[in-house]
């Protein structure tokens, strides 16, 4: 049986999380094995704080405390947040604990008994003011590639540059701001060059050819360029010593003992379960062909996730080298990057005070700005948007409105399944479209989670409160129950299986909001079995699922009281937290002139912004232009047989023919589209719908009015032509 070990980048414990945080790898970690848990894996996830390393040491001489005072301080305010917000981690450790200490210093040891690493006198920055060698992040310069003045001897991170501090032009010590001297001392080289070529990392670099296309560059610029020995030891006081006579005064490299952290939290976690097996529990998660090892991380840290810790397994020996890393890019905020220094972040903690109760609202916004492919911006308007335009006035108006007036016209108790089968025939085609769209989205829900495109998955999580809107707006039940109570009774009984089928798929995504549905719905227990179940249904075939008769909801089951699941945000909640961004960016010295022009955008927007579906986030435009957009025409037009709602189009595209498959059958007749000359996404992959291979997709709009209309080329363009 496959285990999941998932680990989440371990936060620097020298200050508080932030969205950017969030985004990039806590909250993606928590959501997929939020759905590993459903389907019923084995899977852990595994955390902890990383408190070595000088960017700790320069932060407890700036805050005037000892390292010790400042990891305990930011271990708990983290731990804290992390546990307001809803993240479960399996276990949350810290690299100060002994037995990290134990077992990187093992570790280190290990190799060095093993003959890895390469002894070496190098010459090194010295800060003759301080008295101390300067390691990467106590030396700040002039980046080569970018020409920022403040890169650290490691990382620009402006440009995202990896350095080495000879490379830093006009470096100086972020010590004492001196010009720094060179003096020779030794150390000890994970030599990667010739590491790169062991037959072990060879055989793990194949599958990073199915990572994300970010993460594969970075590995591949990497490697192709060609790997140079790193050092895995600093002159430091503040961290692991070195466990070799001679070395003193030297400590572990920070990206050689943090991820150590991960293995050393896996071993407390087991010790604490107790029990006389706990040394071998663990190792049955580490160095068993049978585990996946998925790493969450941002994108900074690709290079020590993807080869340098690897190495360090590989050469241990019997240990899995990781089986994915989906690694995100940054989260912008309002624009511009994130900066801790001038304190424009949000500060997770904050957000918990000034929105309580408002952590699905965060989650579910995160994840659909999720910076999986591209850099994302965060601002208070979209998360405005979304959570009044989406999560109130979709889903919590689909689950409110079906529980409303099922307790209305049905006593509160879910109506008998033969209602809901027996629907007249003229709600045959809403019934058979609604079923179709939930069928489609559980399939995309399923395959998108395993592919780690969290952003999508939650998109086709929503499309079943869509179906359930649609369908509910298509068939009135308030306005039959008059006459017809038996139908309307039915409609709602289709109403109360959909808002059962978001209970269990929201719940990675939003899990405060699923227990809520679960508790309108009656189900205060709910048993992992038919959870999994129900997932393992998601991943079946069509035709293997009796979509109309999906039985979750047993028959006369009482519901419970009807509550909102969510509340709209009011221009006077966010207001104040828009103003607390512009106040910190005035204090750090923009000009008055230029807040009132981001001012008068903002209110300009905000006009606005209700009257449009909010813009997706930006693609590059290497992605964009991989979409070929052509001129057609179209032939012919015929109804498939058993769908209402679907058109065959046979579509001309002057050097060959296609047929498309088009949801459109209820806003055009067939025989007034013959000649139209319309836009195709023609490199869109076939996809079969109703028995027929449709090759491409018809680009539309939607009007003021909710019909959809052609977005049609210029008379004259002729039917292939490419539209730039």
């Amino acid at each position: 049986m496959t285990r999941y070990l998932v680990t989440a980048a371990l936060p620097y414990a020298n200050g508080p999380i932030h969205l950017g945080h969030l985004a990039g790898c806590y909250l993606p970690a928590d959501v997929y094995v939020r759905w590993l848990k459903a389907r019923g894996e084995e899977v852990l996830l595994i955390c902890g704080t990383d408190e070595h390393g000088v960017a700790i040491e320069l932060r407890a001489r700036k805050e005037g405390c000892t390292p010790t005072e400042l990891v305990d301080r930011y271990y708990t305010q983290i731990k804290k947040s992390f546990d307001d917000f809803g993240i479960e981690f399996s276990h949350f450790s810290r690299t100060s604990r002994p037995i990290h200490h134990e077992t990187a210093t093992d570790f280190f040891r290990s190799l060095y008994e093993k003959g890895v690493f390469e002894e070496r006198v190098t010459e090194q920055f010295y800060d003759e003011e301080a008295g101390q060698f300067l390691a990467d992040r106590y030396l700040i310069g002039v980046c080569p590639k970018c020409s920022f003045d403040q890169a650290y001897g490691d990382q620009c991170e402006r440009c995202g540059s990896s350095l080495s501090p000879d490379e830093l032009i006009k470096p100086r010590s972020a010590l004492s701001g001196a010009t720094p001297v060179l003096r020779s001392t030794r150390n000890w080289f994970l030599p990667m060059d010739k590491l790169a070529e062991g037959s072990v990392f060879r055989t793990y670099a194949e599958r990073v050819a199915n990572w994300r296309s970010h993460v594969r560059g970075q590995f591949n610029s990497w490697i192709n360029q060609g790997l140079m020995a790193r050092s895995m030891t600093r002159d430091l006081n503040w961290g692991i010593p070195v466990p070799l006579k001679g070395a003193e005064g030297k400590v572990l490299y920070v990206w050689f003992d943090a991820p150590i952290g991960y293995i050393s939290a896996t071993r407390e976690y087991f010790r604490l379960q107790g029990g006389v097996d706990s040394e071998e529990a663990w190792k049955t998660w580490w160095q068993s062909p049978d585990t996946q090892l998925v790493h969450f991380i941002g994108k900074d840290n690709i290079v020590f996730h993807t080869i340098i810790f690897p190495m360090i397994l590989a050469e241990q020996g019997s240990y899995v080298l990781p089986a994915q890393v989906p690694a995100n890019e940054f989260l912008n905020l309002e624009g511009e990057k994130i900066s801790t220094s001038r304190n424009h972040a949000i500060w997770l903690h904050e957000y918990l005070v000034d929105l309580p109760g408002r952590q699905d609202e965060l989650r579910y916004v995160l994840t659909a700005i999720a910076p999986e492919s591209k850099d994302s911006d965060f601002t208070w308007l979209d998360y405005q948007a979304r959570v009044n335009n989406e999560l109130v006035a979709i889903l919590g108006n689909f689950v409110n409105r079906v529980m409303v007036l099922t307790h209305k016209f049905c006593n509160g108790r879910v109506p008998d399944p033969a209602t809901g089968h027996a629907l007249s025939v003229d709600l045959h085609p809403a019934l058979e479209s609604c079923w179709l769209e939930v069928d489609n989205a559980r399939e995309e829900l399923y395959a998108l989670m395993g592919e780690f495109r969290l952003r999508e998955a939650q998109v086709a999580m929503m499309r079943l409160a869509r179906a359930g809107n649609k369908f509910l707006a298509e068939t009135e039940p308030w306005k039959r129950v008059k006459e017809d109570p038996q139908t309307a009774a039915g409609i709602l009984y289709v109403g109360l299986q959909i808002c059962a089928h978001l209970a269990v798929a929201c719940e990675p995504f939003l899990p405060a909001t699923s227990q809520k549905i679960r508790g309108q719905l009656g189900w205060n227990t709910l048993s992992a079995e038919f959870i999994r179940e129900w997932w393992i249904d998601c991943a079946s075939t069509s035709d293997c699922r009796d979509r109309h008769n999906p039985h979750l909801l047993g028959s006369e089951q009482e519901l419970g009281a009807a509550v909102h699941l969510f509340t709209p945000i009011s221009n006077e909640q966010i207001q104040p937290l828009r103003d607390r961004l512009v106040r910190f960016s005035t204090a750090q010295g923009e000009s008055a002139d230029a807040q009132a022009v981001q001012s008068k955008n903002q209110n300009n927007t905000e006009m606005e912004y209700e009257k449009f579906v909010p813009v997706k986030p930006e693609v590059a435009y290497p992605d964009f232009e991989k979409l070929d957009l052509r001129v057609a025409q179209i032939r012919s037009a015929e109804r498939v047989e058993g769908a209402d709602k679907l058109l065959k189009l046979d579509i001309g595209l002057g050097f060959e023919q296609r047929v498309v498959v088009s949801g459109i059958a209820q806003y055009f007749e067939p025989e007034g589209l013959v000649g139209q000359k319309v836009v195709l996404l023609a490199n869109l992959a076939p996809r079969k719908i109703r028995g027929q291979m449709s090759q491409g997709m018809i680009l539309l709009a939607e009007n003021s009015d909710g019909r959809l209309v052609f977005a049609r080329p210029d008379a004259d363009a002729e039917p292939g032509a490419v539209i730039r």
